[in-house]
């Protein structure tokens, strides 16, 4: 019989089981912020006078301590607790009596988890976004020292016109820089207090709700209290649909990768040592880790529509349902946490054979160069279509185009000859130093709360 915060009597086993599932893997993972938040809380209650100042002290003591223990593995949830928030509350009592029965005192187990939830949710997007900036930079070094390199650019997977190494390189970086902008939105989301909704109600209880939200971090206080519930579900959604963006944009890394470096392409040559072997084929070096950045973005997929399937066909208010869309989160982090960190690992060790794709730009990919060049003295654009298409028809090869003069002729701003290297790498800067504030300010918070610089 499992004992629960909100029954006097033993829970039936089966019925804990179900209900508890594989929940407690997850609250692993928000002990440390649930200690937190409840610090937090505490200060909260201080103030609006519903604790005395001695069982506060004692309070804020005891939760320090077990932050401390939590954090050198020595206070972990125990396996027949029901959650995160019961273990903590037993830690409180066991060590503080019935002291420790009032840290629950205005809050809900349903503001109390979703405060966890976004405090982890907001730490992990900080550090996913300070990799997305550091892997950006990466391919913008790695676009400025292939500028000139020349590649086939596709449409429907055959030959279209020149690009170029650095263009390659240089849209996935200035892509990678838009999903920031998109992972921005989901972190202000996420930057709102919940505390003090409670179930979803509010409690009747002179509550300073700003003063909790700024101990703790946050940017700003969710205010309605019944939408802090309703927006659960659905920030996780919108969190996993801002990492399906960047999943969206490493999976065409991953997918060019394998394509390009394989023999019939060649144009990339991936280092030994990130590639793996075959069990029977002495010669095989297979691209396995872009083979699993390409799948991990079709799970984000998957795991972004999980999170609508649960939240988004419930009434307002809470309901159990709302503890499935957990895993589906913390999973998405993970995942898109890994994809990067791979991607930073690979890209600065990856080469270019020069040669080959230089080589490959050649023939009809230079069509279109023919046709405009046509254009620009004096013929009109479709006379010039048609008479370099009725030549190519029959075998004929445009004229071919020293590399310098392909490149000079694209100097329109993106183009392989105007890449805009610098204004890029100053968007990644900017976008570094902004992470960099939200984290010193999250970061000082929590040392308060700590009593680190106390």
């Amino acid at each position: 019989m499992t004992q629960a915060l909100w029954t006097a009597n033993g829970l039936d086993a089966s019925v804990a089981k179900y209900t508890i599932g594989d929940d407690l893997d997850w609250d692993d993972r928000l002990l440390t912020w649930d200690l937190l938040g409840s610090i937090a809380h505490v200060e909260g209650l201080r103030a609006a006078d519903l604790l005395i100042p001695e069982d506060a002290d004692q309070l804020v003591a005891v939760l320090r301590r077990a932050l401390r223990a939590a954090q050198r593995g020595e206070f972990v949830i125990p396996a027949d607790a029901e959650d995160v928030h019961t273990a903590v509350e037993t830690w409180l009592t066991e060590e503080l009596g019935s002291v420790g029965e009032k840290v629950h005192c205005g809050r809900s187990r349903n503001d109390q988890v979703l405060v966890d939830v976004r405090l982890y949710t907001k730490d992990r997007l900080l550090e996913l976004m300070d990799g997305i900036v550091l892997l950006a930079g990466e391919l913008l070094r790695f676009a400025g020292d292939h500028a000139s390199v020349l590649l086939p650019g596709y449409t429907h997977q055959r030959r279209a016109m020149p690009s170029s190494v650095g263009l390659w390189a240089a849209g996935f970086a200035e892509s990678l820089l838009d999903d920031l902008e998109t992972l921005k939105s989901a972190l202000d989301l996420t930057d709102r207090s919940p505390l003090g909704s409670a179930a979803g109600y509010g409690v009747p209880l002179p509550l300073d709700r700003e003063l909790v939200a700024d101990i703790l971090g946050f940017k700003a206080v969710q205010r309605n209290v019944t939408a802090v519930q309703s927006a659960r579900g659905k920030l996780e959604a919108t969190v996993l649909a801002a990492l399906w963006g960047v999943g969206y944009d490493l999976g065409k890394i991953a997918w060019d990768l394998i394509l390009f470096s394989s023999e019939e392409f060649g144009f990339f040559e991936l280092p030994i040592q990130l590639t793996t072997g075959s069990s029977i084929m002495p010669q095989k070096r297979n691209p396995d880790i872009l083979e699993l950045t390409r799948a991990r973005s079709g799970v984000l997929e998957g795991l972004m529509v999980e999170a609508m399937a649960v939240a988004g066909r419930l009434p307002s208010g809470y309901h159990r349902d709302l503890q499935l869309v957990k895993g589906p989160l913390m999973r998405g982090l993970d995942l898109t946490g890994e994809m990067v960190a791979m991607m930073r690992h690979l890209v600065p060790r990856l080469r270019v054979n020069a040669a080959v794709c230089e080589r490959a730009v050649s023939g009809g990919l230079l069509a279109t160069d023919e046709v405009l060049g046509k254009v620009t003295r004096g013929e009109s654009f479709r006379s010039a279509y048609r008479d370099v298409a009725a030549r190519v028809r029959e075998g004929e090869d445009p004229p071919s185009i020293p590399t310098k003069e392909i490149i000079a002729s694209r100097s329109h701003t993106g183009g392989i000859g105007n890449l805009g290297l610098d204004e890029s790498a100053q968007l990644a800067a900017q976008w570094g130093q902004r992470i960099q504030v939200r984290r010193e300010r999250f970061n000082a918070a929590i040392a308060r709360i700590e009593g680190s610089n106390t």
